[in-house]
């Protein structure tokens, strides 16, 4: 490793001469948690320009709203109780996962409900407001959802697909077996559907069924490239959690079940590495440009629970940046650890290839999986303010160094050197000042360039070499 001297020169001359232009989905960044004890949250992004926050309490006895101009802002945002459970009957005990829309010039609030006598008569229903800030504005119960099966059922969404209204929702039905499935209907109005239901999934896998409990629930729906997207999550709601998802494409009779296609597997689930355990309950929401899908997820910071799950009151609401395959299908990553989340680096004129680590040997690559290895947090340097690290996301704790000139991922040893070699002066793009260019805190005048794909830290001089040290965030 070379700290402080004199960098070798690497020559050649990149191959390529494509240069990408702004990526129209730029680096976004949150600190997470963005709510400690909020479990099954749901983030809308309205029209007015504000966020709008609902989630489940501990309690289990009312619904809350918190509005932000960001996500990020929820955070501190005065949390608002908008309507409480009913002292006995219906609606009366274990209030669950309410979800906010807006449909139609009014403001529609889903939530599951149990009976004051009966706290297991879990039922949905929903709420409606017409003023324009729902926070101040009155709620009216337009009731229970009507189901023509009359059984455990809850976590109802709605969704519209070419001007269709849908509702999503999870359910019991004794002649199919124990646990929930998922359902879909049509709706001719924010509280009624119509025609029958159809099952779209039905949890089998040893994914869904893990802990003891079979169970789908939680749907939601987001849509890209003539695609519908429907998530959901799995298993019991303690580390075994976990998030599959449903695929149909956007002109399929969507109340056919043969028109939706499962994950063979999970496509979010729990990771140790960054102490993050059972993520599910997702909705999706957009970045504050409207550029970026975000997702909206609750999990925990430890995996042992003593007791039930449902007792324990440490889900907490998290998002992070969803990104998108070359396919057209989401890449939802790992639910990344606390703190600030990660971005990826595309190169300037290498625009499909991200910067990547593979075997601890840090280079770019098109169609990164997983795409984890190409997530990097932007961390105070180590060596200090006015520097920046790069910190691994699926191995905290891990960061890009240079080494012999080379761009390794090594984990942290304290040592001075270890700090200088992996700190970072983030400068204007030197081939395009809408990006980034990385200098080198202890090799003054060195940045990082890809060469035959490959990282390393030099002199940069020539043209290519700046377009080669040149990275836009993602």
């Amino acid at each position: 490793m070379i700290a402080g001297s004199a960098a070798a020169t690497i020559t050649g001359v990149s191959a390529g001469g494509a240069h990408a232009a702004v990526p129209t989905s730029p680096g976004v960044t949150y600190t997470n948690t963005i709510a400690e004890q909020r479990a099954d949250p749901h983030i809308f992004k309205h029209t007015d320009g504000f966020y709008y926050f609902t989630a489940t309490v501990p309690a289990y006895d009312r619904i809350v709203l918190r509005r932000a101009a960001t996500i990020q802002g929820l955070s501190s945002a005065t949390e608002t109780t908008i309507w409480t459970k009913h002292a006995g009957g219906a609606m009366g005990a274990h209030i669950w996962a309410p979800e906010i829309h807006f449909i139609d010039g009014k403001w529609y609030v889903y939530f599951a409900a149990g009976d004051a006598d009966d706290i297991w008569h879990i039922r949905p229903y929903v709420l409606e407001c017409a003023a324009a800030n729902p926070i101040t504005g009155t709620w009216t119960e337009k009731g229970r959802i009507a189901l023509p099966l009359d059984t455990f059922s809850l976590d109802a969404t709605t969704f519209a697909v070419n001007g269709t209204r849908y509702l999503a929702w999870a359910q019991n039905d004794p002649a199919v077996g124990r646990g929930t499935n998922i359902y879909l209907a049509q709706m001719s109005s924010p509280w009624t559907i119509t025609g029958t239901p159809v099952m779209i999934s039905r949890p089998t896998a040893a994914w869904e069924t893990a802990g003891g409990e079979t169970v789908n629930e939680g749907p939601a729906v987001i849509q890209r490239g003539g695609k519908v997207f429907l998530t959901f999550s799995a298993s019991a709601t303690d580390a075994n959690y976990c998030m599959g998802m449903l695929t149909a494409s956007s002109s399929a009779d969507l109340l056919s079940a043969s028109s939706w296609t499962k994950s063979a597997g999970p496509v979010f689930a729990s990771n140790a590495a960054t102490s993050q355990y059972g993520p599910g309950h997702n909705q999706f929401t957009v970045s504050e440009d409207g550029k970026s899908d975000i997702l909206v997820y609750h999990d925990r910071s430890y995996k042992d629970i003593s007791g039930s799950p449902l007792n324990d009151p440490n889900r907490r609401t998290r998002v992070q940046k969803l990104y998108w395959k070359a396919d057209g299908t989401p890449d939802f990553g790992i639910p990344v650890a606390d703190g600030l989340t990660p971005i990826r680096l595309s190169s300037y004129n290498f625009p499909d290839r991200f910067v990547r680590h593979w075997e601890y040997r840090a280079r770019i690559e098109a169609n990164v999986a997983p795409i984890a290895d190409s997530q990097f947090r932007v961390v105070t340097g180590l060596a200090g303010t006015g520097t920046v690290s790069l910190e691994s996301a699926n191995f905290p704790g891990y960061f890009l160094r240079h080494k012999n000139n080379e761009v390794w991922m090594d984990k942290n040893d304290g040592t001075a050197l270890f700090a200088g070699d992996a700190s970072l002066i983030a400068r204007a793009g030197l081939a395009d000042s809408a990006g980034v260019s990385y200098e080198s805190f202890n090799l003054p005048g060195c940045y990082i360039r890809h060469y035959n794909y490959l990282l390393y830290v030099q002199a940069v001089s020539t043209t290519t070499a700046r377009s080669d040290a040149t990275f836009f965030t993602q």
